[in-house]
């Protein structure tokens, strides 16, 4: 897995694995049996236990019944990711609008921001189970840190009055990318196969050293981006990264749908929404580098 919020837990892996757990008695097994086309009886059969009869009138009422609610099975939904989901977005920009406005007076908040987010965003990775606190926390950190940069980025590296709104683009470009990406998931013109899921990662990894090695140079050679993020090369590597951000977004889909077809338990929409917001944040930036580039001001 590309997203180490979906690839750390096994509610998210491949069913072999979810199988493997639940003979371990990990989470992240399949729904225990007691569920009849969406009507939870409460009573889970026994193995080796002959099934038992039911008579007419307990069916009638059992198909005249409501579909059981995540209430009822205690097991994720997309309705959960989405909600979920949504709502750390919503949080994300109030706190990012909020950073905006107090960043001429407190220049260095989104190091802060950025630094909270780093530590919580790899806490909420490796951790078994979700912690919403931890993840409204980091979200709120990450709402800092693209409130204080897109303002530097919008008013310092690209300022002037001919220069184009690119922090409304860069939102723009992002939900773009990610109904995109949905769309090829959905239809299935794109599938997230093994030979697909080692692309991605060794992708991934190439991505990680080029970024790593313009960091370093950037303290010998300097610019806003270093040397090999800045003119057309800049580009470039940013257009390669909102591929492999878009590639990561169907990944996320992927595993998403794996958990909610093994019976992940409720909670677990947390971490979906958590690992949707990690790419989410990833596409923007990239978006918004590609952008400053293009305004020839880097």
């Amino acid at each position: 897995m590309s997203n180490p919020v979906f690839s750390n837990s096994a509610v998210f892996g491949d069913p072999r694995a979810r199988k493997q757990g639940a003979r371990a008695g990990q989470p992240g097994a399949p729904a225990q049996p007691g569920y009849l086309e969406g009507y939870y009886t409460g009573q889970p059969q026994q193995q080796g236990a002959p099934a038992s009869t039911v008579d007419a009138s307990t069916l009638d009422q059992m198909y005249g019944a409501p579909a059981a609610t995540t209430r009822d099975t205690g097991r994720m939904t997309y309705d959960d990711v989405i909600v979920k989901t949504g709502g750390l977005l919503a949080l994300l920009v109030v706190v990012a609008a909020a950073t905006w406005y107090v960043t001429p007076q407190v220049p260095g908040l989104y190091l802060v921001g950025a630094i909270v987010g780093l530590v919580l965003g790899l806490v909420n990775s490796f951790k078994k189970n979700p912690s919403p606190a931890l993840i409204i926390a980091y979200t709120v950190a990450e709402g800092v840190f693209l409130g204080g940069i897109s303002y530097l980025f919008q008013n310092i590296i690209v300022a002037g009055e001919s220069a184009s709104p690119i922090v409304l683009q860069a939102v723009l470009g992002t939900f773009a990318t990610f109904g995109a990406a949905l769309f090829l998931f959905k239809s299935g013109r794109v599938r997230v196969t093994p030979k697909f899921t080692r692309w991605l990662m060794v992708a991934l990894v190439g991505y990680l050293a080029f970024s790593v090695l313009n960091l370093v140079l950037s303290f010998f050679m300097g610019g806003d981006f270093g040397p090999l993020r800045s003119g057309w090369i800049g580009v470039l590597a940013g257009l390669v990264a909102v591929g492999l951000a878009a590639a990561s977004l169907i990944m996320d889909f992927d595993s998403i749908k794996r958990g909610v077809e093994g019976g992940a338990p409720a909670k677990f929409a947390w971490s979906a929404a958590f690992g949707l917001i990690v790419t989410l944040v990833w596409l923007y930036l990239e978006i918004l580098r590609i952008l400053a580039i293009l305004q020839g001001r880097d």
